[in-house]
């Protein structure tokens, strides 16, 4: 029997508040407040064995609270993975939502949609489309989607997230996962590329007028930002 607390990550937990226990222990407890079941953990463990990111616990409960909130008919995910976030989208979307779903590795798409089979996800309910996003991106439909799911390739953020507020719908939503980057977003010490680049978007989001942006410290941060 799996549980989450498996797959939170120690380094995250380690760092999560220098200062003391109780804000860790606030953290942990919040990451497992929505347990997940064997079909997700069975998707997380194949994400660890393929090396490949997976959203935390609090982070894809978020993402099924916003799908089901804005009820998405039409989703982006930057980053298919072994299927973990997918899952979460999923499970809030009605069930004649369509989740389109990018990834430049095939073997982690075939991963995900092992996940999807064991869920019992009809076929007609995800577009799996393997490449580059920022090849893919630009093919899909301006103002057409209901919410952007950023989760991989921290480097291309600024990219995924330009072409991401070009796809949402007024009062679409924009999630990036892995917006404090281990903490190291918060830590003006650190200017290190990646760390300069994630928290250049977030200054980005928070300064531009089309949206409406906030910082959640579920999972390794969630940047969201409504389209006004």
């Amino acid at each position: 029997m799996y549980t989450s607390a498996q797959f939170l990550p120690e380094e995250a937990i380690s760092t999560a508040e220098p200062s003391g226990h109780g804000k860790v222990a606030a953290w942990v407890y919040s990451e497992a407040f929505v347990p997940e079941d064997e079909v997700l953990l069975r998707a997380r463990e194949r994400a660890s064995e393929l090396g490949c990111p997976a959203v935390l616990p609090g982070v894809g409960a978020v993402l099924r609270v916003l799908a089901a909130a804005t009820n998405a008919h039409a989703v982006v995910e930057v980053g298919t993975g072994a299927g973990v976030a997918a899952l979460w989208l999923l499970r809030g979307m009605p069930l004649d939502g369509q989740l389109t779903t990018i990834d430049r590795e095939v073997e982690h798409q075939r991963a995900a949609r092992t996940a999807f089979a064991e869920d019992r996800v009809a076929p007609q309910r995800t577009r799996i489309i393997p490449g580059r996003p920022g090849d893919v991106l630009p093919r899909l439909a301006d103002g057409a989607y209901d919410l952007v799911l950023v989760a991989s390739d921290p480097l291309g953020y600024p990219e995924y997230v330009n072409e991401a507020l070009r796809l949402l719908r007024p009062g679409g939503v924009l999630a990036v996962d892995g917006a404090l980057l281990r903490d190291r977003v918060a830590d003006p010490a650190r200017r290190d590329e990646l760390t300069t680049v994630v928290r250049e978007v977030g200054r980005t989001l928070r300064n531009d007028e089309r949206v409406l942006p906030a910082m959640l410290p579920s999972g390794d941060g969630l940047l969201l930002a409504v389209r006004r």
